[in-house]
């Protein structure tokens, strides 16, 4: 039987400006301009302002440095009612008639909103980055064709398929019998895995060597015999090239696993020989592609445009936001005056028609949005700025010196609790986002970690026990690499309670290979 029942529930709903804020939090600066531009290109209401006009360059620093005041310990008053920075205050226009929104808003000089503040760095000024101009690796096998004798107009379509299915690393991963299938439907040409096969041989002729291999085996393979059949050479210093060959093509699972006293005894040659042919193989190219451009349609190049930056003036650190990508914004004037001239003829009793209102309707839709996007701006940055102030306070003494062991255990809840801001937000915040200081440019999620009990009681970062544990492998005798166990027994030695699982756990969060795998000759 179906019955109507009527309940109270109490459901969170994020409001499209909250959302917002968020997805502007997560992006780093170097993604921020793209973002911005969209908006301008979406909305017409937004502009960017031009250089020189009013804005509110001094009560945007005045904010951030209240927030600095706050981080400090002092009181920060709430009479005033403002929200907290992360929460989101929508403009509450729905429920105002028209004619008292038109009133508002032209009596409310909100036409221009800049961005740029005080505590900016004065480095950030608009900068294009140059792009370089280079033959991608597929140009390149496509111009070798022209070297192959080709009887026909199907053989170059075929050997243009193969070239096609070689990656970016130069490895062709494709089976045989695809390549095949993707002829026959796509050219509709009839070719036979030997077919293939043939054509794959004549392709790993080509340069750069080891192209179009299917395996590391076989890409090594291929870049020895190159080096074999070269007349570089001399016979005798072609012996180590040719132990290689040996070692790669019939004992390529001891050489990977470094059972370097087996391939010894199977081979019946002595430490140096070993020694010498390994040297010719760690030369090889593991990736034959790796010195051409991708393409457009491959991985991009990606740049690191730092968020923050932090510079030591005398002792005292100083932090600045970068303001690089996010251009000042304002309300296109133009929208302002439609909206006093349709006020206008209402005072002077002229009639307006429902196309008018609707025109109004939009244009007051579109301001808006266009305030909301500013307001989430300016507010992604004052977050951005509080969150990173705090990291700064916490990390003081790492960034006055740049030494690995003074870093702190932080966790994300400590942060919120120091800022007032929600977890989410501080995660957020910390995402994708980079710092540049003295010591290099350093990514903010690295500063989180857990900590560490030593034998005296002491909390310490385990990013410091990390360091520590990095240095002494550094230092190892690489001809007998320490084990997991004796690096705890070294731990512990210098004061760290630390259990044999969670050395091993640390060393493969830095990856480093198991002690077999370091071993050297």
């Amino acid at each position: 039987m179906i019955k109507q029942v009527q309940k109270t529930a109490i459901i969170q709903k994020l409001s499209p400006q909250q959302i917002q804020l968020m997805k502007l939090l997560q992006i780093p600066t170097a993604t921020l301009e793209q973002r911005i531009k969209e908006e301008l290109e979406a909305n017409p209401a937004l502009e960017e302002s031009e250089e020189g006009e009013n804005s509110l360059s001094e009560s945007s620093s005045d904010d951030l440095r209240d927030d600095e005041r706050f981080m400090k310990g002092e009181k920060e008053s709430k009479e005033d009612g403002e929200p907290a920075p992360d929460e989101f205050e929508a403009p509450k226009d729905d429920s105002i008639e028209l004619d008292e929104y038109i009133n508002d808003y032209l009596e409310d000089d909100v036409a221009s909103y800049k961005l740029n503040i005080n505590n900016y760095s004065p480095d950030d000024e608009d900068k294009t980055m140059p792009m370089a101009v280079e033959n991608t690796f597929h140009e390149h096998l496509i111009r070798q064709l022209g070297l192959l004798r080709l009887n026909d107009e199907r053989e170059i379509t075929i050997a243009k398929q193969v070239v096609g299915s070689i990656d970016d690393d130069g490895y062709l991963r494709r089976e045989p019998i695809s390549i095949v299938d993707d002829l026959m439907f796509g050219q509709n040409i009839f070719a036979t895995e030997e077919e293939i096969m043939a054509m794959i041989k004549k392709v790993q002729t080509f340069d750069p060597p080891g192209v179009g291999a299917r395996n590391l085996q076989e890409a090594l393979v291929l870049q020895l015999e190159r080096k074999n059949d070269s007349e570089v050479f001399t016979f005798e210093e072609k012996a180590p090239i040719r132990l290689a060959l040996r070692i790669l093509s019939e004992h390529f699972n001891e050489f990977s696993k470094k059972h370097y006293a087996r391939l010894q005894r199977q081979l019946n040659i002595n430490e140096r020989q070993l020694k010498r042919a390994i040297e010719a193989i760690l030369k090889l190219n593991p990736k034959p592609a790796s010195g051409y451009s991708s393409g457009s349609n491959s991985r991009a190049v990606h740049y690191i445009v730092p968020d923050f930056t932090i510079t030591n003036r005398d002792g005292e650190l100083d932090l600045e936001l970068n303001s690089r990508n996010a251009p000042d914004l304002r309300i296109n004037d133009h929208y302002k005056d439609m909206l006093t001239s349709y006020q206008g003829n209402k005072k002077m009793g002229r009639r307006t028609d429902k196309k008018q209102k609707d025109a109004v309707m939009f244009i007051k839709q579109k301001i808006d949005s266009a305030k909301w996007f500013i307001d989430a701006i300016k507010q992604r940055q004052a977050t951005m700025y509080k969150t990173m102030y705090a990291i700064l306070q916490l990390q003081y003494d790492f960034f006055l010196t740049g030494d690995q062991r003074k870093l702190r255990p932080m966790i994300l809840k400590d942060i919120a609790e120091m800022t007032g801001l929600d977890i989410s937000t501080v995660s957020r915040v910390a995402n994708s986002k980079y710092v540049q200081t003295e010591f290099g440019t350093k990514r903010l999620k690295d500063f989180f970690s857990e900590s560490l009990q030593t034998k005296s009681g002491e909390e310490v970062s385990t990013l410091e026990v990390k360091k520590i544990l990095t240095d002494i492998i550094a230092n190892e005798n690489k001809r007998k690499p320490l084990s997991d166990e004796k690096l705890k027994e070294l731990l512990t030695e210098r004061g760290y309670n630390i259990a044999r699982r969670t050395v091993a756990k640390y060393r493969e969060q830095l990856n480093v290979p198991v002690a077999r795998l370091r071993k050297e000759l």
